[in-house]
């Protein structure tokens, strides 16, 4: 476990703060479109020296199109479909992201969310998260998602007085996307591997493993947490104040 921290505080929004939170659909995420395309995953030339050994190499992935969540889900959508709210800040309010839930437990939301709305919501995969977390088609090459200034767009160690803040209430990316760097590290689909060189289309990770992939870096992340080629893994067990995850449609 890479920098993920523990700590307890209080902050409190004033009055003009809330009024200017994001309304977030109590029950269906609101989703951006991501157009298909090539690109190169893991450790390129923004990175500069920063990459770690399980970044490497940089290989040539193909993702076809899909949607993916604007916002990391919500503890009001957690409570809506799951009946409680498992947040270790959970005080906070509904448009929080709902965190200290595993892998296992995620996947019985979105069996309950396919229930409720008819659709196939599933976990982006590792591929489908760094892509659209780089801007996908429109990216502009950063080293955090949407900015190489992180206090712009994520909240983290450095900005975050300890603990989540409420989504999107920083700048999004490229595409519209908030919060992919910072607030909460977001669970993948993909069992944890090393890359390869060889180029692939719509990988869906190592056929097995003892971990799952998580990215994005969280409140408690360093700078180098945050980055877009930034890769951690769990249990699906695991449970962490700073680890909650978004969706995709295909």
């Amino acid at each position: 476990m890479k920098y993920i921290l523990i700590f307890l505080s209080v902050f409190l929004f004033s009055a003009s703060q809330r009024s200017e939170l994001p309304q977030v659909n109590i029950i269906e995420p609101e989703m951006v479109f991501v157009q298909g395309g090539t690109f190169w995953m893991g450790c390129t030339a923004e990175q500069q020296a920063n990459c770690d050994d399980d970044e490497k190499p940089a290989h040539q992935v193909t993702v076809s199109s899909f949607n993916i969540g604007k916002y990391e889900i919500t503890q009001g959508q957690w409570k809506a479909l799951m009946g409680n709210d498992p947040s270790y800040f959970a005080k906070g309010g509904d448009n929080y992201p709902v965190e200290m839930v595993k892998w296992d437990d995620v996947q019985e939301f979105i069996r309950r969310l396919n229930k409720a709305t008819g659709k196939r919501y599933r976990l982006p995969t590792e591929a489908e998260w760094e892509y659209a977390a780089r801007g996908g088609a429109k990216s502009k090459g950063y080293k955090y998602s949407g900015s190489n200034n992180l206090n712009n767009i994520a909240w983290h160690l450095d900005n975050s007085g300890d603990k989540t803040r409420p989504v999107g209430t920083k700048q999004p990316n490229e595409l519209g996307i908030y919060d992919m760097s910072g607030n909460v590290w977001e669970w993948c689909s993909d069992w944890y591997d090393d890359y390869t060189k060889s180029p692939k289309r719509d990988p869906l990770g190592a056929s097995s493993g003892d971990n799952r992939v998580y990215r994005g870096g969280g409140w408690g992340s360093t700078a180098l947490g945050c980055r877009v080629t930034y890769r951690d893994n769990g249990t699906p067990s695991s449970l962490y104040n700073s680890l909650g995850f978004r969706v995709v449609l295909p």
